[in-house]
């Protein structure tokens, strides 16, 4: 099987590289397409991949195609690849807010997969949602399932209009989790704690709760109440968190995600329409 990853950016690069370093994919089997020659020198450094400044030289030799390139960019770049397609390519779009239809439209192919990575990707501990095309068989699904878990772990959703709610949950949630992490370092400089102080105490009780909770099948709910005692300290942060409706604003932020990540993928079809 040969890939061919389109645009070296942070995510293009981060899948790259994660299919090159893994054994899913012989040594020739991964090329990468970048227009900005500065980005074909830097991705020529690393040696894991061959290096393109053509899309006719490499796009007609690929079985798999993932797209990493920003939507605006979108329209342009399938017209350029149209003519180059052949019969039985897979495209994974990782484009934010493009449906499967657009592509289809957009390339004349019918293979199509919809994929929502985030950023820990980064460091081989994303999370990538993704829904495909009838016509991409179940083989073809193993593959592409096997090239997303390059870079963490992946999971196969029934219909975009899930893509849209993971993004609400693991796309933007990193961020979430840094918001909560700078509100619990800002409270620990208000104790007197020092930046470096404070980003330890925080990153590495971050890091112990994931950890626990992915060791085990215990509910948040259930190491909330090991963590807290009745009348102790856990017990009067959690009470406030409760009285001050943090669950449901919480909740509020995700569905916001949710809405938005909907509302792109509207935008784009509608700018479609105009188009077409």
């Amino acid at each position: 099987m040969k890939v061919l990853v389109i645009g070296g950016g942070n995510m293009g690069m981060t899948y790259a590289e994660a299919m090159a370093k893994s054994n899913f994919l012989s040594q020739d089997g991964l090329m990468i397409f970048d227009k900005d020659e500065a980005k074909r020198a830097v991705l020529r450094e690393s040696g894991l991949f061959t290096v393109h400044d053509s899309l006719g030289t490499c796009l007609p030799n690929a079985d798999v195609v993932l797209i990493a390139v920003k939507p605006i960019h979108a329209p342009a770049l399938m017209e350029e690849m149209q003519p180059l397609l052949k019969d039985g390519q897979v495209f994974i779009s990782i484009m934010a807010g493009v449906t499967i239809e657009t592509i289809k439209q957009g390339l004349g192919a019918e293979k199509i997969v919809r994929a929502m990575p985030n950023l820990p990707a980064l460091v081989g501990l994303g999370m990538t949602s993704f829904t495909a095309s009838a016509e991409v068989s179940r083989l073809e699904l193993a593959a592409v399932e096997g090239l997303l878990d390059t870079t963490g772990r992946s999971i196969n959703l029934n219909t975009e209009k899930e893509i849209d709610a993971s993004t609400g949950i693991s796309g933007s949630g990193p961020a979430y989790i840094f918001y909560f992490m700078q509100a619990l370092m800002d409270a620990a400089s208000r104790m007197g704690f020092s930046k470096d102080e404070a980003r330890l105490l925080v990153g590495q009780t971050f890091a112990g709760a994931v950890e626990l909770f992915n060791s085990s099948d215990l509910s948040p709910e259930d190491w909330m109440d090991k963590v807290a005692s009745k009348g102790g300290t856990t017990r009067a942060a959690l009470d406030s968190m409760d009285d001050n409706n943090l669950n449901a604003h919480i909740q509020t932020a995700a569905y916001a995600a949710f809405r938005r990540a909907e509302a792109l993928g509207q935008e784009t079809l509608e700018k479609e329409g105009t188009h077409a």
